[in-house]
């Protein structure tokens, strides 16, 4: 089975270097040199992973993993950098990156980096996300609680599928609201986030699921 990964770094020469490395083991592998091409690919073609450069001209990493997760996409992103501090790593990571790496780097890394991605993307694709009596479907999206399926709204969806797709651990409230939300400054300066998960919570509690908050952190959902 083909197994489609993009590079978007615009230094040729490290381009050049992951395409072959990549393309050596087994991946087909399409390269960008700026944040546009890397669009331009990513509405083209399904990739297992995306290796994505913090800075590059036109669109910057950070800037495709914005859109994409803007259209909800779950695509694994590796963000490749040369800012090591760890509020840059938290930053990448809260914006909707999965994984983060500082160049330079040894290619073996990046490759088993890309592997570990690679089986998220699998999973999500091909399992269903239990979490206590709670059961996310990803292929169809539907949510069932035993026999029922709790009528949830678009927006309570989006909200649920993000918290479950990175259960148990805690998701940045920016990363939800800009995982569901475009107006990203009217979510977080508001309680619209905050209506929607009480009303999430009263829909699945039947299920011995919660959504907690963890201060100053964000939510996750646990089994009760």
């Amino acid at each position: 089975m083909t197994v489609r990964v993009l590079v978007a770094e615009d230094d040729e020469g490290l381009r050049s270097v992951l395409a072959r490395g990549l393309r050596e083991n087994g991946y087909t592998v399409d390269v960008a040199g700026d944040g546009e091409k890397a669009i331009a690919y990513l509405d083209t073609y399904e990739y297992a992973v995306a290796i994505l450069d913090w800075r590059m001209p036109k669109l910057s990493g950070i800037d495709v993993v914005r859109r994409l997760r803007l259209r909800r996409s779950g695509l694994p992103v590796l963000l490749l950098t040369a800012r090591d501090a760890p509020s840059d790593r938290v930053m990448g990571l809260d914006l909707g990156a999965d994984d983060y790496l500082v160049k330079p780097f040894d290619f073996p890394e990046l490759l088993a980096r890309v592997r570990a991605l690679q089986r998220r993307g699998e999973a999500l694709q091909s399992l269903e996300i239990k979490v206590a009596g709670l059961v996310f479907d990803t292929v169809t999206r539907e949510v069932r609680i035993g026999s029922d399926k709790p009528r949830l709204t678009a927006t309570e969806l989006a909200v649920l599928e993000i918290l479950m797709q990175r259960a148990p651990a805690v998701v940045p409230r920016r990363s939800i609201v800009l995982a569901v939300w475009n107006d990203e400054a009217d979510a977080l300066g508001s309680n619209t986030l905050d209506v929607h998960l009480a009303r999430l919570r009263s829909k699945i509690a039947a299920s011995g699921a919660k959504i907690e908050a963890a201060r100053a952190l964000g939510y996750r959902i646990v089994p009760a």
